[in-house]
């Protein structure tokens, strides 16, 4: 894992909501290495214990709903300098199919943690985890943080709410938070999303493959221990007022980009069809201005044939 220049104290008691997914365990993973002291809670219906393998006997796992475990004071969100807020439902064709279960997920969950932030008298750091999804299909590229959110997903919606939560909680209750919003995060132990999904069908059947829309959909894919040095970033070194942070590589590429980089990496050559839809929810074009989080000392580290790399090597040693 890349080691970031924003560095949380050894010995810091640290909450990370969601710390058993793709990203929280690659978060839980450079916090244990920094000496801090981990308090993961996670329900476990997008996690998996095995992303905890490496760092699991030097963390506390409380498992179970966020909400839920708020309510039975099963955890005390005062007892903690840092926390970082991943739980959720992290996709949007879920929120498509069943909004209510999205709205528990990325909104409730929210309210309850920042309530008991307010109700505990203490100022931990908090760093809330958006989505570019609040975007929409943007009105002008690049995208920047002070451009109209109208999402166009359930998901969208809930995350935008939770945010406004999260900027009103701050200004009104001196809570110190900084909202990160991630657009196309990829890396190993991730097992959806349009990166996995790729390379899952050419692992299956190398001569064909079917994508979805007509491949000129543009998005700006983040490997996920970059992500994790944004957060870092947003926990240590940001203003901390409720302010947003859009966070990706500053690399836009298409889906044929994708399709084409991954077959070099696999070394196939297969046949490639596409649908000519997209999922209903999904914004066609994303390019980001990095600007806000650079200014925090934000750099991507990792090229897109490096990132690929990774994962086929994970999904090779996972999947074998």
């Amino acid at each position: 894992m890349n080691t970031s220049p924003a560095q949380i104290p050894a010995g810091s008691p640290v909450l990370v909501t969601g710390g058993s997914g793709f990203i929280g365990s690659h978060l839980v993973e450079q916090l244990v290495a920094m000496g801090t002291n981990v308090t993961i809670v996670d329900s476990m219906i997008g996690g998996h214990l095995e992303n905890l393998k490496a760092v699991q006997p030097q963390v506390k796992l409380v498992l179970g709903d966020l909400t839920n475990i708020l309510a039975l004071k099963r955890i005390n969100v005062g007892d903690y300098a840092y926390i970082f807020h991943l739980a959720g439902n992290p996709y949007v064709p879920p929120s498509v199919e069943n909004p209510h279960f999205d709205f528990h997920e990325n909104l409730e969950n929210a309210f309850y943690l920042l309530e008991a932030i307010r109700q505990s008298g203490s100022k931990p750091r908090l760093v809330h985890v958006s989505s570019a999804a609040v975007y929409g299909n943007p009105v002008t590229l690049p995208i920047r943080e002070t451009d109209p959110t109208v999402p166009i997903s359930p998901y969208g919606v809930s995350k935008l709410a939770g945010e406004r939560y999260v900027a009103v909680y701050s200004t009104l209750y001196n809570i110190p938070a900084a909202i990160v919003r991630f657009f196309s995060v990829y890396g190993p132990r991730q097992r959806k999303q349009v990166v996995f999904d790729i390379l899952r069908k050419l692992k299956e059947n190398p001569n064909e493959i079917m994508v979805y829309g007509d491949g000129t959909q543009e998005r700006d894919f983040a490997f996920v221990t970059d992500i994790v040095q944004a957060m870092l970033l947003a926990a240590t070194v940001a203003p901390a007022q409720g302010e947003p942070y859009n966070v990706a590589s500053g690399d836009a590429v298409t889906i044929n980009d994708l399709v084409h980089t991954w077959c070099k990496v696999l070394n196939v050559q297969p046949e490639i069809k596409y649908t000519g839809s997209v999922r209903p929810g999904d914004a066609e074009r994303w390019v980001v201005d990095l600007s806000r989080i650079q200014g925090l000392g934000y750099r991507s580290q990792v090229d897109f044939v490096t990132g690929l790399t990774r994962i086929r090597d994970w999904y090779e040693a996972t999947f074998a």
